[in-house]
């Protein structure tokens, strides 16, 4: 087996193999937010290749407003665009669906101009009305249908919907030309442009969310409610959707595309549910590609001398604590959690090297990173003594964790949670295990009120602002947490219209260490993720945020 130092030289090899990647794709600048971009096709060959991507589940809806996870983000992303784009390299906005913006009324309106030529794939125009029809429609979704699919981001980006509009930093929009949309928040909100580049905002065709009954959840894929729409979304992106099975998502490049359609005109997305299966499949060449190596394969990957390619941390792994659960309740428990703790075993034994360990929940290359964050550390004698000084009398807490998932914060949930469990128990906890499927709805089990007391979860950051990472988590009280502190919620929400800079920074710095000495959850790691790829690949647009559009990708000929 390769020693621990291979590893970090072959990480550093898939490092400059994505920066190389990464320049490839990004070659031709993208415009500024101030310029206007050809709406033209770009001259180049038909695309011919057929790409198969392993990954590590099926998606749970392919509507990206209802759905969140990794999965379905990976396939929607091919499929629907939203107004503002990521750049590969910086990670900043910049111009997709819309060509230029301008900003106004003190950081309450945004105006943008639109493409013009551009159609959905159903051949619906896309324009401004298209635009409002999406943005109302999340604005206005019903409560029932936010109770079924608790994955939804307008709520954590916006802050309300409709029926608690006063709430609401969303106002309107507004379609002032067919070419131009304007956009109205009641108050500023920095991270505006970056919260709309989540897929979650990608524009889809009205005609197909009316006629796929979108906020109709009749349906059921892999334990989640789903409407027609989701499993056969309709957008402006560079490939549609032709087979969703058991085992597989097939997407075909739709020929009526804007932009560059690049080399591949078939992407399958074939589902390997264990690590090991991925790799054998990449080995034997059935795929071209997967996400989510993990330590175990990492190794072996090394031995066959595969191409491995390296993602900036730009996740969070955590153990969350539901505070409905009476027990929890009490700090001196939830502090006996985390110093029962041993971070650096989990780290060594389960994630990749160079994997640092979280003592915060936003990583350090984020502006609001807190590098004095309060930390109890791993103590397992003084976890006895608080079980002790709280009068813990050994009552059951139910420990939720998936099986049959890897995610980029989680690549072995098993071995993770047996690890965990072993330490909880050394030091008197009384832990019973309540292994759920992934597919069998486990997000919908751990972020929805329930009996769940621990459970084994992360958060993948979609944009470069603390805001993403502390507002979905720790903004309100949801049903993950049942965690309440109204003077955190303030400050949060506080700080997010703040202008960039060093009070913003500051305020970021105190919602940190205000969360860390309440523990409402135990940040574990910023793990390290990676891709495997066959020799077959030039380059792959790695990207820390995820937003890997198929149309990048580049295969050697």
């Amino acid at each position: 087996m390769p020693s621990s130092t291979s590893r970090r030289t072959v990480i550093k090899t898939g490092a400059v193999l994505m920066a190389l990647g990464l320049t490839a794709c990004t070659s031709t600048p993208s415009p500024s937010p101030s310029s206007t971009s050809p709406t033209t096709p770009a001259t180049a060959s038909e695309p011919t290749e057929t790409f198969t991507f392993g990954t590590a589940s099926q998606p749970l809806g392919l509507d990206p407003a209802l759905s969140s996870d990794v999965e379905s983000y990976r396939i929607t992303r091919q499929i629907l665009e939203g107004l503002v784009g990521v750049d590969q390299t910086t990670g900043k906005p910049t111009p997709l669906l819309a060509t230029e913006w301008t900003e106004s009324n003190e950081g309450r309106t945004y105006t943008f101009k639109l493409r013009t030529g551009v159609f959905f794939h159903d051949g619906t125009p896309f324009n401004a009305d298209a635009v409002c029809h999406n943005f109302n429609r999340w604005f206005a979704f019903p409560a029932e249908l936010r109770m079924q699919a608790p994955g939804i981001s307008f709520k954590s980006v916006f802050k309300a919907h409709s029926d608690d509009a006063a709430l609401s930093i969303f106002k309107s929009c507004t379609a002032e030309a067919p070419d131009t949309v304007r956009i109205d928040l009641t108050q500023p909100f920095t991270a505006f442009l970056q919260a709309l580049t989540l897929p979650a905002f990608a524009i889809a065709s009205p005609a197909a969310l009316t006629t796929g009954t979108a906020d109709v959840l009749n349906q059921t894929r892999y334990g989640n409610p789903v409407s027609a729409f989701a499993t056969n979304p309709v957008g402006t992106g560079p490939y549609s959707l032709a087979a969703w099975d058991e085992t597989s998502v097939r997407l075909v490049t739709h020929k009526e595309y804007w932009g560059n359609r690049g080399q591949i005109a078939t992407i399958n997305f074939v589902t390997y549910d264990h690590p090991q299966t991925r790799l054998q499949a990449l080995l034997d060449g059935k795929i071209d590609g997967y996400d989510a190596v993990t330590v175990g394969n990492f190794d072996q990957l090394v031995k066959r001398g595969m191409q491995i390619v390296q993602r900036d941390p730009f996740s969070v792994m955590y153990l969350g604590m539901n505070q409905e659960i009476p027990i929890l309740q009490n700090l001196k428990i939830r502090q006996a959690v985390e110093l029962a703790i041993d971070k650096d075993t989990l780290i060594r034994k389960f994630f990749i090297d160079n994997t640092a360990k979280a003592t915060q929940f936003v990583p350090p290359k984020i502006s609001g990173f807190n590098n004095e964050a309060p930390e109890l550390g791993h103590d397992p004698a003084k976890a006895k003594a608080y079980l002790a000084e709280a009068g813990y009398a050994g009552e059951e807490l139910r420990f939720y964790y998936p099986l049959n998932a890897t995610r980029p914060y989680l690549p072995t949930p098993e071995k993770i949670y047996a690890e965990l469990s072993r330490q909880l128990t050394a030091v008197g906890f009384n832990v019973k295990p309540v292994p759920v499927d992934w597919s069998d709805g486990y997000l919908q089990k751990v972020q929805s009120p329930g009996d769940h007391a621990l459970h084994l979860l992360g958060w993948n950051g979609a944009y470069s602002d603390a805001e993403n990472f502390v507002g979905p988590l720790f903004g309100e009280k949801n049903g993950e947490f049942g965690y309440q502190d109204p003077q955190v919620f303030s400050k949060i929400n506080r700080a997010r219209g703040l202008p960039a800079g060093k009070e913003r920074d500051e305020q970021y710095h105190t919602i940190n260490a205000q969360i860390a000495a309440t523990v409402p959850a135990v940040p574990i790691a910023f793990p390290i993720s990676a891709l495997a790829l066959s020799d077959r690949v030039s380059s792959y647009p790695a990207s820390p945020v995820l937003s890997e559009v198929f149309t990048k990708v580049q295969l050697k000929p």
